[in-house]
């Protein structure tokens, strides 16, 4: 059987369900929206606790209660959710391979948003060595354990990372029982912000070790310790424990984006995009976490709100023919840029930010960016640059760029 809808949007987190309600009120057909989970709300679901929502919704809401917020917009704007829909492939540019408990069948759309979000790297992706017990989870193997299933997890865990999401899970294993006796982080300072991290430490009461990292997990049936080195001495100490949270260490949820050819970024893993969020495939189109691990669930809303606005162009066919493209590189020690791609005429990104990632601390940052060693513009950040946050750049400092010049590089100033 083949459906066709006018956009399928891939995923029914924030970034999907603000598209479909972005867009459904806008288009004659239908708008569907295909989630694999029994549930739409993405990773917010799995999250209860407050924190959510304050920069779409203007609300500060938990994490359940966003995905229901968000899904009864996507609903009452017309779109149709359809949940326990795996898409499996793609059997043509813009027609999609869905699998469900009501069967298979192919779904054609004139634009296709893939929003399909990002998941942490498991223990075995970390490269962890030591036994193979039973207690080691992810943030999101947790949460849904605890918030869903209301399962028990442990009564002493260490988590590693010091990251927003690190401290989410901390509040997970509080509502657990659980307590967190150490939280570890590679990077000299903790990666959450201080708003977060301070009163973390004082009001739950959690150690923090920077400079360190997890060597060696210990255990038959269940944990019962970690090893843990430090990085500026190579001394190790042995922590007991009964669970191991791995939080952060971020990648793209992009089977679907590489299954259908799309350009990847090499450096995100997720696909390579232009600053109206579209792919190198006309007609499909990627926002939120997909494109960078990662943001909060607001930002990746906002980037399903700006998407719409080139998805409608795209149907209505007064999309900017594609011209030549200027290529967006990051220079060390920022680690990727996103969107990557520039495009003489298109519009600003999403928030007027570009976004990226860096390996080191810089409390005072000054941006720049170069074509062939030529400075084309720079800016003194009012906010640090610093591992483990996504650092947001004003769109102003790309402004120059000349489409004869080739890629443009940018970087921090030392």
């Amino acid at each position: 059987m083949t459906e066709h809808v006018r956009v399928a949007v891939v995923g029914g987190g924030p970034a999907g369900l603000t598209a479909a309600a972005a867009l459904a009120p806008r288009v004659d057909a239908p708008v569907l929206v295909l989630e694999r989970e029994t549930a739409t709300g993405g990773i917010p679901r799995h999250s209860d606790h407050l924190g959510y929502g304050m920069r779409d919704l203007h609300r500060f809401v938990t994490g359940p209660e966003y995905g229901r917020r968000l899904t009864a917009l996507a609903s009452a704007a017309g779109a149709t959710l359809e949940t326990e829909a795996m898409v499996t492939g793609w059997a043509d540019d813009r027609t999609l391979e869905v699998t469900s408990p009501r069967g298979r069948r192919t779904v054609t759309a004139d634009a296709v948003v893939l929003a399909t979000g990002a998941r942490e790297r498991p223990r075995p992706a970390r490269l962890i060595p030591g036994d193979r017990p039973d207690g080691v989870y992810t943030t999101g193997q947790l949460q849904n354990l605890v918030h869903l299933h209301h399962r028990a997890v442990g009564t002493r865990a260490v988590v590693v990372g010091a990251e927003l999401v690190s401290w989410s899970a901390v509040l997970t294993l509080r509502e657990a029982g659980c307590r967190t006796v150490l939280m570890t982080s590679e990077f000299p300072r903790p990666e959450a912000f201080a708003a977060f991290h301070l009163p973390g430490r004082l009001a739950l009461r959690v150690p923090v070790r920077t400079r360190t990292r997890v060597v060696a997990i210990h255990g038959r049936g269940r944990v019962t310790a970690v090893d843990v080195e430090d990085l500026r001495t190579g001394r190790r100490s042995r922590i007991a424990c009964d669970t191991v949270i791995t939080t952060g260490d971020w990648i793209p949820d992009h089977e679907l984006a590489r299954l259908a050819g799309l350009a990847l970024d090499g450096a995100t893993l997720g696909p390579r995009v232009d600053t109206a969020l579209a792919t190198s495939r006309p007609g499909v189109f990627a926002a939120g976490n997909l494109l960078h691990p990662v943001d909060t669930a607001d930002v990746a809303a906002l980037d399903g709100r700006h998407v719409a606005a080139a998805v409608l162009a795209h149907l209505a066919g007064t999309a900017a023919p594609a011209g030549p493209e200027l290529g967006l590189v990051a220079d060390a020690p920022l680690r990727w840029v996103a969107p990557q791609v520039l495009r003489p005429g298109g519009p600003p990104p999403a928030r007027g930010r570009l976004l990226a990632w860096t390996s080191e601390l810089h409390r005072f940052p000054v941006v720049t960016a170069r074509q062939q060693g030529r400075l084309i513009g720079s800016a003194r950040l009012a906010w640090p640059a610093a591992p483990g946050r996504v650092l947001r750049i004003p769109f102003s400092v790309v402004r120059a760029a000349r489409p004869a010049d080739g890629p443009v590089h940018l970087g921090l100033a030392a």
